[in-house]
């Protein structure tokens, strides 16, 4: 792809197309579902930035780097597919299968061991990587949602929904492996704390 021109003027009607020329508005399911899963990207984006201002390059934020950027890379294939009409395909088409999901499964894990078991849920925070990693899993659990809600109108790969399901559990894993390597705190919610006082 060769992206010449960064404005067209085709779009200030409120429509768009799709990967295959077809029209469509701006607001339509398709566009919303793809557009969150940008903006998930985006802010994907942002964890990376803020983990390469680390001073030192500890092992975990070397790991943390390659994990996110493979998972940038997929997100850009989710997107090419939500981007194109069902039933339609076109040379070098991006793919996620069985095994992009078994990816984060393993990425799970592989943090898991190094953390305590959960008793109770945490308040997102903690340090700037941590936290925005929090912010990154809302984002994918709404860009999931659209997805879903898409599902049920359209024909939509099951396959991209169990990776954006997955990668939301794998963005929560991460934010608590990130405290934990990086020696930040980690707040659990108090539920006497957070009740109304009379």
């Amino acid at each position: 792809m060769r992206i010449t021109k960064v404005y067209t003027r085709t779009g200030d009607a409120g429509q768009t197309r799709l990967a295959g020329g077809q029209q469509v508005w701006k607001d339509c399911l398709r566009v919303e579902a793809y557009g969150t899963v940008d903006e998930l990207n985006a802010s994907i984006g942002l964890v990376r930035a803020m983990n390469a201002e680390a001073v030192t390059k500890s092992p975990g934020s070397i790991q943390l780097e390659e994990d996110l950027r493979w998972v940038q890379n997929k997100l850009f294939d989710v997107g090419s597919i939500l981007a194109t009409q069902p039933g339609q395909t076109f040379n070098n088409m991006p793919m996620v299968t069985a095994k992009d999901v078994t990816k984060l499964e393993r990425m799970i894990d592989r943090c898991q061991k190094d953390l305590a078991p959960l008793k109770e849920f945490i308040l997102p925070g903690g340090g700037k990587v941590s936290a925005t990693l929090h912010q990154a899993r809302t984002i994918c659990r709404r860009a999931e949602r659209i997805c879903i809600r898409l599902t049920r109108e359209e024909t939509v790969a099951p396959e991209l929904n169990k990776y954006l399901n997955r990668l939301s559990d794998a963005l929560f894993v991460l934010a608590r492996w990130v405290a934990k390597t990086q020696g930040e705190p980690e707040f659990l919610w108090d539920r006497e704390s957070s009740a109304v006082a009379d």
